[in-house]
């Protein structure tokens, strides 16, 4: 110890070097190693989630259709509930049920009543509107008995038929329809001639429209006739006509177009021109895929 600070006084104008680091020479500066200095990791401070004049967490997961109360709590102590992105474990903590976003899991508790989505089997020949200028069957026939104002989410073309959202929920709605969030939809798809296997990667690959390229997520080889082929395709886009502009250009015109699901949503064995309401959970999944 001694012989270092001898050598550290000796150093005269450059004692002050003797607080560097990285025992670099005298004068020249500390060494470097080539590897970035690794600055502590920033820590977030926790938000008070707690509203005095709220309810009871518990109560409102239970209002939600979570379970029952006790079975809410075990949720909370668990560390599976979150309020406005934070983990919640205290089950005295209260919370606003108009303003606060709850996640069990991961998924969004939906817990406005008033919000309301449906699905509907469109039949063929129906147009994807609530209103048509020209008289053609519209979409409001099907939701004639509901009070509240509904926006259909996507289209289908009056020839083709299955699975079509309504919703109150404008953002909801919006982001459904935002190519950004990219929420795959399922078709089943009756084209004309026998299909080949290598068509899958071909539109895996992407197909140039006269719009741009389209890019298939999934392809599933149904059934094969000698004169037509029944597929089964994913894809996120939800451009005019899209999957028949699709498979024209790869020379399969569509006979028959069914759209069975939409995210997480399934048509299931809903007839055609019926509607179902989406459960609370089923909502909640929706706006998960979205982002809310």
């Amino acid at each position: 110890m001694s012989g270092t600070g001898a050598r550290g006084h000796r150093g005269g104008g450059r004692a002050g070097g003797t607080g560097r680091t990285g025992g670099g020479t005298p004068g020249r500066g500390p060494r470097r190693t080539g590897r970035p200095t690794r600055r502590p990791a920033q820590v977030a401070e926790p938000i008070d989630v707690h509203d005095p004049d709220g309810v009871r967490l518990q109560k409102v997961l239970a209002s939600a259709g979570l379970g029952s109360r006790r079975a809410c709590e075990q949720l909370i102590a668990a560390g599976r509930v979150s309020v406005d992105g934070q983990i919640v474990t205290e089950l005295g903590v209260r919370v606003d049920p108009l303003t606060a976003v709850l996640h069990v899991d991961g998924m969004r508790v939906q817990l406005d009543s008033s919000v309301v989505t449906i699905a509907l089997n469109k039949p063929v020949g129906v147009v994807s509107t609530m209103h048509d200028p020209e008289g053609r069957p519209s979409l409001a026939q099907y939701v004639a008995n509901r009070e509240e104002r509904l926006f259909h989410v996507g289209r289908l073309d009056a020839d083709s038929e299955g699975l079509l959202l309504l919703t109150n929920d404008g953002e909801l709605a919006n982001r459904l329809a935002h190519p950004s969030h990219g929420v795959p939809k399922t078709y089943l798809v009756e084209v004309q001639g026998r299909v080949r296997e290598s068509l899958g990667k071909q539109l895996k690959a992407g197909v140039e429209l006269e719009d741009g390229t389209v890019t298939v997520d999934e392809f599933k080889i149904v059934q094969v006739a000698s004169h037509a082929s029944l597929v089964e395709i994913v894809l996120h886009e939800g451009r005019n006509r899209v999957v028949r502009r699709l498979f024209d250009e790869v020379g399969h015109p569509v006979d028959r177009l069914v759209r069975t699901r939409i995210g997480p949503i399934r048509l299931g064995d809903l007839r055609p021109g019926r509607t179902r309401v989406l459960s609370k959970t089923e909502v909640g999944s929706l706006m998960t895929a979205v982002g809310m």
